[in-house]
């Protein structure tokens, strides 16, 4: 089973005992605030639970799935990561 962002909000709220409004108005502002972090290429801790980061991926050669003969260029990009903190991988051991 996946949860959404609105059940993620709705744990919030009900876990801190406050209105869904608001409980999504905090995790909007975490979110935004990895995102621009990441964005400038720095790194976010989440002490316990796991760190984001910015990882770059080289220029590469691929294959045209339309026309597996044909060789095209993959650019260089950064992509963002997660890695996950020891007490995140312990809860998920159990």
């Amino acid at each position: 089973m996946a949860m959404s962002k609105g059940d993620v909000i709705e744990a919030v709220a009900k876990c801190c005992g406050c209105t869904k409004k608001m409980a999504g108005e905090a995790v909007q502002a975490t979110l935004d605030t990895v995102t621009k972090e990441l964005s400038k290429g720095g790194t976010v801790t989440l002490t316990g639970f796991g760190t984001f980061k910015v990882n770059p991926r080289a220029a590469r050669m691929g294959v045209n799935p339309q026309n597996p003969s044909q060789k095209i260029s993959i650019p260089a990009t950064k992509v963002p990561s997660f890695k996950a903190g020891k007490n995140l991988k312990d809860a998920v051991k159990k």
